[in-house]
This record gives structure tokens, C-alpha cells and sequence, in this order.
């Protein structure tokens, strides 16, 4: 299991990405989730993998042999973030249909699913998630973020706390925290975490971060959320009862 985000407003894009991967509780292990294959100047292209590892590793490895080879389609080429898209779950299916019979036979489950962020000169900043079948969405205005892996403990801070408005910067500790707290619910989960900030229409990622296993940072935002998310709690009004313990014991008494 593993757990990326994909957050874009009007001042950029924000993506991030666990590391973990497990076979089992007796074999885990750190794989990155979360490659760059930008042109500078040109065009960004931030792409986050989850599923099969098998399946997400090769996709991957024949959308870098694509640029390598100078094929004749390649990320590097294509005209529009919606073009890319289309590749990419094109690469997907294309693996996913040569291994099918062999996994299937084994109850393996392959399907994988992608995040690819950025800007092609001369469009807007845009985010997909790409799913195993190779159709994909688009982030809107409405619904700013994409998830993949391990999404549900990660959402309601970030259902609660973002906006199209909200700045950049905040933007990225939304993210850092949301993974966080998918990493206390869930041990399939966990650092190395990549970010990446990207400022729309600069064409250069200039911001990233990696967060290894202890880092002084990654528990200091830990110790501080659950402090604050304690306090809030307990500055909660108590649950009102009375009116109901009084009609309650009005009850025993007529009987």
C-alpha cells in the first residue's frame, strides 16, 4: 500500500508521496513513488505511481526508454497535459494486458493507478489521476485534489483546510500533514515522503523535499498537529444531556 496526493490551485501544483511497500508483515520496503520528468523551460511533469510495483516500475521504465529511444511519442514531445495523460494510461494498459494472464493465474492483484501533475508551455497547470483501465479525471476549481493508494485517513484534513485561494506554501504543510496522518493510522504507510512544489507558469520545479524515517522535521509537525487537534477537542462544548435526563427521570416518577 501507499499513500499520494496531488493538490492544485490557482497559484500551482503541490505533490507528494509515502515510500512503503509491503509484500506481507514480514517484507517491507521503500520504493520512490514520485518521479520528475520535467524540461525546464518547456514543460513539468511530475508522476506519482501506486498498485503493483511490478506494473507501476514498468511503466515507468518504457516512458524513460520512450525519451531515451526519441520515439516518435514520448512525454517530452506530446503537445498537452491531456495528450501525456493518454500516454501514460496507453503504457498502462499495454503492461498491464502483457502480464495479465500469468498474475490472474495467481490471484495476483495488478492494477495500478498514476498522478501526473504539471504544465506544458503555452497551457495551464493541470492534474490527472490515471486509472489501471488508462482513463483518467481532472482536478477542477471544485474538487482541487486527487489521491491514490491509502486515501481515506489523509482526506478530511484536506477537505476541511484547502481552498483554490489558499496559499502555496500552506498547500504543502496540508499535504506533509495528510500523509502524516494516513502514516498513524496505517503502517503500510510510511517515509521516505517526497514533495514537490511547483509555482504555475514557471516551467522549472525549483522546490522538493525529502523527508526520511526520523526526520527532526516530520516528528515536529506530528507532536505539534496532535497537540493542537487535542486542544481543539478538548475546547469542545459538552454534549447538552440534560434536557433528556430530565425527561427521563420525569418518566420514572409518573411510573
Amino acid at each position: 500500500m501507499t499513500y499520494c496526493l496531488g493538490i492544485i490551485n490557482c497559484f500551482g501544483i503541490v505533490i507528494a508521496a509515502d515510500s512503503r511497500t509491503n509484500a506481507g508483515v514480514d517484507y517491507i520496503s521503500a520504493y520512490k513513488k514520485l518521479f520528475d520528468f520535467s524540461v525546464p523551460g518547456e514543460r513539468v511533469l511530475l508522476i506519482c505511481t501506486s498498485g503493483n510495483l511490478s506494473m507501476t516500475q514498468g511503466v515507468i521504465a518504457e516512458l524513460r526508454r520512450d525519451i531515451q529511444n526519441h520515439e516518435e511519442v514520448n512525454l517530452h514531445n506530446l503537445s498537452s497535459m491531456y495528450d501525456i495523460a493518454r500516454y501514460i494510461g496507453h503504457k498502462s494498459r499495454q503492461i498491464q494486458d502483457r502480464d495479465r494472464q500469468w498474475l490472474e493465474r495467481d490471484n495476483i492483484d495488478f492494477q495500478c493507478n498514476f498522478l501526473l501533475g504539471g504544465q506544458v508551455k503555452g497551457e495551464e497547470p493541470q492534474l490527472y489521476l490515471i486509472y489501471p483501465q488508462g482513463n483518467f479525471i481532472q482536478a477542477t476549481k471544485e474538487t482541487p485534489f486527487l489521491q491514490i493508494g491509502e486515501t481515506k485517513y489523509g482526506k478530511p484534513i484536506l477537505d476541511r483546510t484547502i481552498t483554490y485561494d489558499t496559499p502555496l506554501e500552506a498547500i504543502a504543510k496540508c499535504a506533509l500533514l495528510s500523509i502524516d496522518s494516513t502514516m498513524k493510522s496505517n503502517i503500510s504507510v510510511g517515509p521516505p515522503i517526497n514533495l514537490v512544489m511547483y509555482k504555475a507558469d514557471s516551467l522549472v520545479v525549483r522546490h522538493t523535499l525529502e523527508l526520511r524515517l526520523g526526520d527532526p522535521y516530520l516528528a515536529k509537525i506530528r507532536k505539534l498537529w496532535e497537540d493542537f487537534v487535542r486542544q481543539a477537542f478538548e475546547a469542545m462544548p459538552n454534549i447538552e444531556w440534560q434536557r433528556e435526563t430530565e425527561a427521563s427521570v420525569e418518566d420514572i416518577l409518573i411510573d
